[in-house]
């Protein structure tokens, strides 16, 4: 909500024409602001013939609002072309937000740098601009203000996690991620801290939930970075956090680490001891374990897509004679159940 104060008393101002024009000044602070803008940001792209005399008008409204909390009246300066509003971080929220997240990410210290951070998210006060009637600030600067807290919120959470505050990145995390389906880094984070406190199951319905969004809201799949993810916890990987590291911290692929983990799932045609073959039921059990295959009902599998790209991949390179998608009607025995080239997946 965009709001004056002189640090005892706060005004709201009401939706209107001069609170369309402080807010375009605010997001452009120190910086001169044409006068043809602040007209589009107040009436649209069709202005009337009065527009430069209204315009005027508004600022006076303006600058007697300022007064009447003690702001200086040359906080509005009429230059050549249009205006410009001066402000620091003492005065503006914006300006002191944006320095605090320069410092953040200036610093190599993570602690520091979650310190300032917060302090930064601590002056956001959503909704933005709910007061202002202007379409073209709403279509153009809102979405730049949106992605400025994305990464700060992010990056809080990355170095949470880096941390090893798992259970407090969790609460943290969750109302977040539910609020912003559409943006899967924070699904991701959310797994990755469910994951590493023991809540494997919970992780990967968080997986399931934001897939089937992505299916209805948008017909797509989640991103590669969110598959690897999940396959790695089906697989079990290492739940140990890696250590902090100033910046960047786990922001490339964050996938729990391999190392120390219970091995992947071993070559269908080796046996994993002594180099001889393994019968189809172990190769099977070992799929159904690691996520890679889901058993259904009568004998009846659902194939990960991974393991449907490897198949498909097997088959081209003409390797065991991989046999193409079909179902298997029956329920086989460990003595009669196939390889893995020979396995029929199923949409079971």
């Amino acid at each position: 909500m965009l709001a004056v104060t002189d640090g005892s008393e706060s005004a709201v101002l009401q939706p209107s024409r001069p609170a369309a024009l402080l807010a375009a000044l605010l997001l452009n602070a120190n910086s001169v602001v044409s006068a043809d803008f602040l007209q589009r940001v107040i009436w649209g792209e069709e202005t009337p013939a009065q527009a430069k005399s209204a315009l005027h008008s508004c600022v006076l409204r303006l600058r007697r609002l300022f007064g009447k909390y003690g702001i200086a009246g040359n906080t509005i300066e009429a230059v050549p072309g249009g205006y410009r509003l001066t402000a620091d971080a003492a005065t503006l929220d914006l300006v002191q937000f944006r320095e605090l997240l320069d410092q953040a990410y200036a610093t190599e210290e993570p602690d520091a740098e979650l310190r300032l951070l917060r302090s930064a998210l601590a002056l956001w006060q959503p909704p933005l601009l709910a007061n202002v009637p202007s379409d073209l600030l709403h279509r153009d600067e809102l979405p730049r203000l949106h992605e400025e807290w994305l990464r700060a919120i992010e990056r809080v959470f990355d170095l949470e996690l880096a941390c090893g505050r798992h259970r407090e990145a969790v609460a943290e995390i969750w109302p977040t991620a539910r609020a912003h389906p559409l943006h899967e880094r924070f699904t991701e984070q959310l797994m990755e801290a469910l994951y590493r406190v023991g809540r494997r199951a919970e992780a990967l319905a968080e997986y399931r939930r934001v897939k089937n969004h992505l299916a209805q809201a948008l017909g797509v799949d989640p991103g590669p970075a969110l598959q690897r993810l999940e396959l790695a916890i089906l697989r079990g990987e290492s739940e140990q956090s890696p250590p902090p590291q100033g910046r960047p911290v786990t922001r490339g692929d964050p996938r729990p680490a391999a190392s120390g983990g219970p091995a992947p799932v071993r070559d269908a045609g080796a046996d994993p001891v002594a180099g001889e073959p393994v019968e189809g039921g172990r190769v099977l059990d070992s799929l159904v374990g690691a996520g890679l295959l889901e058993e259904g009902p009568r004998g009846l599998y659902r194939m990960h897509e991974l393991l449907r790209v490897f198949t498909r991949a097997a088959a081209a390179d003409g390797v065991g004679g991989a046999a193409p998608p079909g179902r298997t009607g029956h329920t086989p025995t460990p003595s009669q159940r196939p390889s893995a080239v020979e396995l029929h997946p199923t949409e079971a």
